[in-house]
C-alpha cells in the first residue's frame, strides 16, 4: 500500500505545528496543504483518507489529470507559476497562490469578471530578491495593493512567499516577517488578506512561529519521489 505511513507523518506534523504556533504566539489556525506534485492520484486519495482536505499542485496540467482521476472532495490549490494561457482553467481551483506580476493579476481579474465570480488569490512576494523566483518586490506592494482594489474580478486574500532553500534561520525569518508586512499593507488598502502561505517541508515550523496560516508540505508527508 502506497503512503501507508502518511497518518503517522501527519500526526507528527500536527504536533510540531501546534508547538510552533504556541511558541510564535500569533494565535492563528494553520491549514496543511498536501503538495502532491510528481506523485500520482493515489497521493491525493491517501491525503484525503488521512484527513487532509487541501491539495496543492504546481502545474495546471498535472493537477487537471489528477482531478479527472480522483473523486474525493478535496480543495485544490494552484501553488506554482501560472501562465496567462492557463487562466481559463482556474475554475478548477479554490485558491491561486501565485499572483506574481501585474499582467497576470489583470488577466485573472478579467477571467473573474467574465465568469461573474471573483478569483480568490494570494500575492506572491519575492522578499529575498531571488532572481530565480517570480513575485512582486516588497517595495511594489503599496502601489500594487491600491491597483488590485480596482480589479473587480480578483479577490486578494493574502500573501505567499518562499524562503531560499539555502537560507539560515535568520534569513528565513526575515522572509516570513516580510510576508507579514506585505499582508498588513494589503489589509490597510482594503483587501481581506487574512492568509499567509509560507513554509515548506524544510522550514514549516519557523513559518508557523512567524504567523503562517497555510503550510505547503510534500516531502515531509509523502517522502521523496520513489521512496
Amino acid at each position: 500500500m502506497l503512503f501507508q505511513d502518511l497518518g503517522a507523518r501527519l500526526a507528527e506534523v500536527t504536533d510540531r505545528v501546534a508547538a510552533a504556533a504556541a511558541r510564535g504566539g500569533h494565535g492563528q489556525r494553520v491549514t496543511v496543504i498536501a503538495v502532491t506534485k510528481t506523485h500520482g492520484p493515489e497521493a491525493v486519495r491517501a491525503a484525503w483518507q488521512a484527513g487532509v482536505l487541501n491539495v496543492g499542485e504546481n502545474k495546471v496540467q498535472e493537477a487537471l489529470g489528477k482531478m479527472a482521476a480522483v473523486t474525493v472532495p478535496v480543495r485544490w490549490h494552484l501553488i506554482g507559476h501560472l501562465q496567462r494561457n492557463k487562466v481559463r482553467d482556474l475554475d478548477h481551483f479554490a485558491l491561486v497562490h501565485s499572483i506574481d506580476r501585474a499582467s497576470l493579476a489583470d488577466a485573472v481579474s478579467d477571467f473573474g469578471i467574465a465568469r461573474k465570480r471573483s478569483v480568490d488569490a494570494l500575492v506572491q512576494v519575492n522578499v529575498a530578491g531571488e532572481e530565480s523566483k517570480g513575485g512582486f518586490t516588497p517595495a511594489d506592494i503599496p502601489a500594487e495593493a491600491e491597483r488590485f482594489i480596482t480589479r473587480a474580478g480578483l479577490r486578494i486574500t493574502g500573501v505567499m512567499v518562499m524562503a531560499p532553500l539555502t537560507a539560515n534561520e535568520r534569513e528565513t525569518r526575515h522572509v516570513f516577517e516580510g510576508a507579514r508586512t506585505a499582508r498588513e499593507l494589503l489589509v490597510s488598502a482594503g483587501h481581506p488578506a487574512f492568509d499567509l502561505s509560507m513554509g515548506m517541508s524544510n522550514d514549516y515550523e519557523l513559518a508557523v512561529e512567524e504567523g503562517a496560516t497555510m503550510i505547503r508540505l510534500g516531502t515531509v508527508l509523502f517522502g521523496e519521489r520513489g521512496s
